[in-house]
């Protein structure tokens, strides 16, 4: 009889399995001119055989059946490792494995592949030099100043509306980044599009949305309806459903069907934004699986996936199951991607989902990884510090939600969900509003703020370890959710409002202590329609509309002012331990400050003093100043005062807005 996934898991977590099978050398496939080596983990498989094919799939063969053209049994090694040579570059062969395991047979790719055929369905074997674009080896991320501000993008929304000006062969895919000089409607070369359009904002961070090879999106649909130049219908999805860890995406390519072609043209893409003066942070999901029908739990059933008491996938994700970082194979596997994401693509940061269901070890142990190869704080490494739901850990393990964020290396980072709150309301009830709305009192946006600053009151030790941000992929765009907020409010003029509490809310995460982040297409008042889950909607929802950003360019002229202010003032980028100290904060209801309004002083023996005021009200108030002079730097309509104006005594704070000003 089988045994259950309880049986599984006790045995794996005896006290002979760890050293027995424990392996710390390569695995998958490495394909060179000395000859091809294929390693495969499977310590409990009775026979592993390799089976080889000339395509990726059984269409493409010209064949009804899933049948190789090859078969080879392949030779066990040691602590659990089956591995088969070749004197020959098999570059270009495509290939999966069969295995009896527990009285039963196995078909599975390589849970290891670093390419694959169309749909991830067969592994395929690549030599990686021959995926370099010209050039590459000489790729170098930009140099990085003292701040770091992201920009999170979808690879299709960021190119798919032609009001953009892309090639048509690249729209919504990953060679869209390598075009620059786009522009609206390829006619406005005053409004830039694309590459040229995300330099002029000033940001120093791509985060892109996955690019591994996930499951939701029809490889081969999607290339066809592109090919036939059909916009209507091409499969989208945000992309949250892992396949191949280790593969690029391929409906983002212009060739699913060769391995080799998603491989080049991500690098491609990276290199690009790489000579745009970007860095490049990748979203990763290690959290879970699309499904469970996997390589992973094929070439080892039940190792990589916890359970629950009731001997059931245990679903913290909410997607059907929870990958077991905390076992060691499992915590190898995820460094040993991260790291090959890192040197093989030059990847410079990574963003990871639900990253509460993932260890602290694993994530520490990501960390001290990236700074031991590449020197510490060039790789950044930040994450969502919650998970879904609740779950079943293994060996007295703890997660890295921000209950336990004080465990981890001190440059691992989280999202600062209550800041994001504070400033425009909950995510999770939509006409809930926040600071920025009038809603909520001021003390509630300064116990956000304090704990951005690190230290006794905050789940972290630093500001550095602090994601600032209002908006991302999930939930309502920040437009959106002011829009529903503002139905429950009527005075004046509706869209005016908004204008204000979006340039107010902007205004607060820019100055506030942390690595500020925000949605593209946020600063032009970005809208799917009111939808606040549109991962599986149509991409004409989901894209980026570069004629409605247009639509709002002052508000554009703000964000750019906004972070080219901060990139000056050293005391917003400060990330000392001893932040706290330096920042005094005083609310509505104390001396000389009204209600609904935050006052913010920092006070650094090396940088002039910064005195900033937030207005959540709808009136306009005066504000004293400490004595001596001062020049704003921004306030409700203008962050580009290059001639500061100076002033003294008091200030007048309009309505639903904010001022920095910086002491003479």
């Amino acid at each position: 009889m089988a045994r259950t996934p309880q049986e599984w898991k006790e045995f794996y977590l005896g006290s002979s399995f760890a050293g027995k099978y424990d392996y710390n050398g390569n695995l998958g496939v490495e394909a060179t001119d000395q000859g091809t080596i294929f390693r495969l983990y499977s310590p409990c498989a009775e026979w592993v055989k390799l089976r080889v094919y000339h395509a990726g799939t059984p269409e493409e063969e010209g064949c009804e059946e899933d049948k190789p053209y090859a078969v080879y049994p392949m030779s066990y090694g040691k602590s659990g490792v089956w591995y088969i040579k070749s004197c020959r570059n098999l570059h270009g062969m495509y290939y999966d494995f069969t295995a009896m395991i527990d009285g039963e047979k196995h078909c599975f790719g390589d849970p290891y592949a670093r390419a694959c055929g169309v749909n991830g369905k067969r592994s395929m074997v690549v030599d990686l030099r021959k995926t370099d674009p010209e050039g590459f080896d000489q790729d170098r991320p930009p140099a990085h100043g003292e701040e770091t501000v992201i920009c999170e993008l979808h690879v299709k929304d960021f190119s798919w509306d032609k009001s953009g000006g892309f090639p048509e062969e690249h729209r919504g895919r990953y060679l869209a980044f390598t075009d620059e000089g786009t522009s609206l409607f390829s006619k406005d070369t005053n409004r830039p599009t694309g590459i040229s359009y995300l330099k002029r904002l000033g940001i120093t961070h791509v985060q892109l949305m996955p690019i591994y090879d996930f499951g939701s999106v029809d490889e081969d649909k999607a290339t066809k309806l592109h090919l036939q130049g059909s916009s209507a219908g091409e499969p989208y999805n945000w992309g949250y459903d892992p396949v191949n860890y280790n593969v690029p995406e391929g409906s983002f390519s212009s060739n699913p069907y060769d391995g080799q072609v998603r491989i080049t043209e991500l690098k491609q893409a990276v290199m690009a934004l790489h000579q745009a003066g970007f860095r490049v942070v990748m979203d990763v999901v290690y959290n879970h699986t699309y499904h469970m029908d996997t390589p992973l739990q094929h070439s080892v059933p039940w190792y990589f996936y916890r359970i629950n008491e009731k001997g059931e996938a245990s679903n913290g994700s909410g997607c059907g199951n929870d990958i077991a970082s905390e076992m060691n194979m499992c915590h190898k596997y995820i460094v040993d991607s991260v790291l090959y994401w890192a040197r093989e693509y030059h990847i410079d940061g990574f963003r990871f989902d639900l990253m509460g269901l993932l260890d602290v070890d694993l994530m520490s142990d990501v960390q001290q990884s990236l700074d031991g190869i590449y020197g510490p704080g060039e790789k950044l490494v930040y994450g969502e510090p919650w998970g879904a739901a609740g779950t079943h850990m293994e060996k007295n393990c703890v997660g890295s939600d921000k209950e336990h964020m004080k465990f981890l290396d001190k440059r691992v980072g989280m999202f600062h969900d209550e800041i994001r709150d504070a400033i425009k309301g909950s995510v999770f009830a939509g006409e809930r509003g926040g600071f920025a709305d009038g809603v909520a009192d001021a003390g509630v946006l300064r116990d956000a703020y304090v704990s951005c600053l690190g230290g006794e009151n905050s789940p972290v030790h630093n500001p550095g370890q602090v994601i600032s941000y209002i908006s991302c992929h999930d939930n309502f765009t920040l437009w959106d959710k002011l829009s529903a907020v503002a139905r429950l409010h009527t005075k004046g003029d509706p869209e005016e409002m908004r204008l204000r509490q979006n340039r107010l809310c902007a205004a607060i995460y820019m100055t506030t202590p942390g690595r500020p982040f925000f949605l593209g297409g946020e600063e032009g008042a970005r809208s799917k329609g009111g939808d606040d889950n549109s991962y599986c909607a149509p991409v004409e929802e989901n894209c980026l509309d570069w004629q409605a950003l247009y639509d709002h360019e002052e508000l554009i002229s703000y964000y750019r002012g906004l972070i080219a202010l901060r990139k000056r003032l050293p005391q917003l980028c400060y990330k000392g331990e001893d932040a706290a100290s330096h920042f005094k904060l005083s609310c509505g209801g104390g001396v000389g400050i009204p209600d609904g309004v935050l006052v913010v002083r920092t006070k650094f023996e090396e940088y002039p003093d910064l005195f900033i005021v937030y207005n959540g009200s709808q009136y306009q108030n005066k504000i004293e100043l400490p004595e001596g002079g001062f020049k704003i730097l921004c306030d409700a309509n203008s962050s580009h005062y290059d001639i500061p104006l100076t002033v003294t005594d008091e200030i007048v704070v309009e309505p639903v807005s904010a001022m920095v000003l910086q002491k003479i």
